[in-house]
């Protein structure tokens, strides 16, 4: 059971506090309830790029100074940009907490003052160019793309990838990235917590000293778009790849329950027997069977509507692309046969796994902020064991029946160029 505590400022910034005495470590995490799914038409990577504006310097700190300032104390800083939310971590000594919280405080108060024409232009290159090397240019690396815009219909916030268009990042202006900022990154669109080597009170009291001056803003708009969207495709939708890759691979994908769902549980359960480790059953039928190299499973934990169930599997150089499609398949359709063995063993990997992550700081703070974001309590993350462990077998055979079946089914082959 972790040690939490829950504070909103008068500025509406949800504060989360978890001490830990054991540890001389503070693990700082500031997420936004900002995402690519926050993205109209025409305005798709803007998450993403802004992720990397805020790193270039606000009103009292210098262009990449927020690194410079942390690595100089021995700790580490960072950041992602996600479907649902963009987060700001630090790790640091204990001792350095008002170092983090300045910062942090720094970009979110006083960005405006330092954004300017020329660092936008330079981070627009640099986001360009990572989608180059990691979408463009890279063997199988338009994958999501692909899978999203097939399983998601074009008016859902989930149709478009993170990084977004080339299109959209380079038309992106000064005054849309500063409209950008105005409408989400506010202290009430905002969870701070603040994990490790803490004493509670204390740290409150800093965290209002940094934030509490900042002003609210008015809430966010609404998600543009329709994320309602049933769990059912209609049919199995697919799109055959002829790219320089150097082996086959099968990408598959469901709509299922999203993770502010009950039902995600039970999914979870599924994922883990399906595809999690060298005793799932797309491990064994596809890797010990001769067909990959490589086979797993995994439920993102998305909340728009619907989050997606994925099935990756790589085969051989001579493996028939149709063979491996109909291995993973196999392994979908006969998911409603779950063994109790299988289903017990994962339930206990799962309850490994989270315990695992719990143990390091920095981990802890980041889903203590996942659960305050979705949720609007932290404390429903010391109720997650419960949760899993409360899943019965026929539940999750009854999740299998209902949502990976062939009309709800998405499939992106990947085919060597000269195999086709």
């Amino acid at each position: 059971m972790i040690e939490i505590e829950q504070h909103r400022l008068d500025n509406g910034l949800r504060v989360v506090l978890a001490p830990d005495a054991t540890t001389a470590v503070t693990a700082v995490n500031l997420w936004y309830g900002v995402g690519s799914r926050n993205e109209p038409d025409g305005r798709t990577g803007f998450a993403h790029l802004f992720e990397h504006m805020m790193f270039q310097g606000s009103a009292h700190v210098a262009k990449n100074g927020h690194f410079q300032h942390i690595e100089r104390v021995g700790g580490s800083a960072n950041a992602t940009t996600w479907f649902d939310r963009t987060n700001y971590f630090e790790t640091l000594p204990s001792h350095y907490l008002d170092l983090a919280l300045w910062l942090e405080a720094d970009r979110m108060g006083w960005m405006l003052p330092a954004m300017t024409a020329e660092k936008l232009e330079n981070q627009r290159q640099v986001v360009m160019n990572e989608r180059r090397e990691r979408y463009d240019n890279q063997p199988y690396g338009d994958w999501d793309e692909r899978i999203q815009s097939l399983l998601f219909p074009p008016a859902h916030p989930y149709h478009h990838t993170v990084i977004g268009s080339m299109d959209d990042i380079s038309a992106a202006t000064l005054e849309d990235v500063r409209d950008f900022f105005r409408t989400y990154y506010l202290p009430n669109n905002a969870v701070l917590s603040i994990c490790g080597g803490i004493d509670p009170a204390h740290a409150l009291g800093r965290v209002d000293r940094y934030f509490g001056a900042i002003p609210p803003g008015p809430e966010p708009p609404p998600l543009p778009g329709d994320g309602h969207v049933p769990f059912s495709t209609g049919e199995t939708l697919r799109a055959d790849v002829v790219a320089a890759v150097p082996l086959p691979r099968i990408y598959m994908a469901a709509r299922v329950p999203p993770f502010t769902s009950d039902e995600f549980y039970p999914g979870h359960v599924v994922s883990c027997c399906l595809g999690s480790g060298r005793s799932s059953r797309l491990y064994e039928r596809v890797v010990r069977g001769g067909l990959g190299r490589s086979a797993t499973c995994h439920l993102l934990p998305l909340t728009t509507g619907a989050t997606i169930f994925l099935v990756i599997a790589t085969g051989l150089p001579d493996t028939d692309p149709d063979a491996l499609e109909e291995a993973a398949s196999g392994v979908l359709d006969g998911a409603p046969t779950l063994a109790r063995e299988e289903f017990e063993r994962a339930v206990a990997g799962l309850e490994t796994r989270e315990v695992r992550d719990l143990q390091q700081v920095a981990t802890r703070a980041d889903l203590l902020s996942m659960y305050t974001t979705h949720f609007g309590t932290a404390a429903r993350l010391n109720e997650d064991l419960r949760r899993l462990r409360e899943v019965e077998l026929e539940e999750a055979r009854e999740w299998a029946r209902e949502y990976l079946h062939g009309e709800n089914r998405v499939v992106v082959r990947y085919l060597p160029e000269g195999r086709a």
